[in-house]
């Protein structure tokens, strides 16, 4: 019999609180930031399905490409009876996982979108038959306490999301992760690996300008919780590649000398003509770095596999 739960771990009032907070601390640091997890909206997540699809961005069609191919030797490597996918959104990719995993028992998507959660929860259970799906409506970076399901379990963190956080963020989450894991469990990553740079920057700043869209969006977002006058417009969508960081940087320019006003925080913000925000980090990796950075959290790189052209990386790490 299919069954269906959610379970919220997250106050109602959080995600508020945890906007004001960075719009404070952003917006008033030098230099100025927003974090990307504000440009998710509703307007924002399907703005980033549609730069799913552009040919300039590879990452989800190369992640695609690998659980079709290797998901059958994932749950070779771990038979899990719980599979656990942070920031799980539609649960799209994860059906490859299902499929393979023929033992499972119980899934678990973690997700801070009741409504998202909701929608593909409903949808998966009334799919598979048997399949316990019990979601969590919670902020995997501030700590997660699983249910009591039967292990060994299976923690999924796909799309590459890891890149957006800062090393000493990924050093964090990493290890979080671990607390979560008994011996015999293990962790999938999705990874995108470090290219060539007009590769790279193309799939940040697309020709259609899908991606300056999202990019802007956070600046909507910010209007409309807390009653800023960003004008959009008055920004434009930068992405740069920094070489010694490994990672992509994207960035709001401002266009003009202007100053913002967020009443909600009691802020004025000033921007001088040609000063850059950034909004998003999205480190890309090589194999002994990824190998490295789980070695340190305890988990020990057991699998690594790439699609066809090399762009991304899945690996499967295990807990000892």
């Amino acid at each position: 019999m299919s069954e269906f739960r959610i379970t919220r771990t997250l106050p109602e009032d959080a995600m508020a609180a945890a906007l004001r907070a960075d719009v404070q601390s952003g917006l008033t640091a030098a230099p100025k930031s927003l974090p990307p997890k504000w440009f998710y909206d509703a307007y924002g997540s399907e703005l980033f399905e549609r730069i799913t699809e552009l040919p300039e961005y590879y990452p989800t069609r190369a992640e695609r490409e690998i659980l079709a191919a290797r998901s059958g030797e994932v749950a070779a490597a771990l038979p899990a009876r719980t599979l656990v996918e942070l920031g799980s959104g539609s649960s799209e990719k994860t059906r490859f996982l299902l499929d393979a995993l023929t033992g499972l028992h119980t899934y678990v998507p973690v997700d801070v979108s009741d409504s998202a959660l909701r929608q593909a929860g409903q949808a998966l259970v009334s799919e598979r038959p048997g399949l316990r799906v019990h979601a969590l409506i919670a902020d995997f970076t501030a700590g997660l306490e699983l249910p009591d399901t039967p292990g060994p379990r299976l923690v999924a963190f796909l799309g590459g999301t890891i890149g957006n956080l800062l090393p000493a963020e990924r050093t964090a989450f990493l290890t979080g992760v671990r607390a979560l894991l008994s011996p015999g469990d293990a962790l999938l990553l999705g990874t995108d690996l470090v290219k060539d740079e007009e590769v790279l920057v193309r799939a940040y700043d697309d020709t259609a300008g899908v991606t300056a869209a999202f990019d802007k969006n956070v600046l909507t977002v910010v209007n409309r919780e807390l009653g800023a006058d960003f004008e959009p417009d008055a920004f434009e969508h930068v992405a740069v590649w920094d070489p010694e960081r490994e990672w992509i940087e994207m960035r709001l320019r401002s266009r003009a000398t202007q100053t913002v006003k967020v009443p909600a925080l009691g802020l004025a913000v000033d921007f001088a003509a040609g000063e850059e925000m950034r909004t998003e980090v999205s480190a890309k990796f090589r194999e002994e770095g990824v190998r490295r950075e789980l070695a340190a959290a305890g988990l020990e790189l057991a699998h690594w596999w790439t699609d066809a052209a090399g762009r991304f990386a899945l690996s499967l790490s295990m807990a000892g």
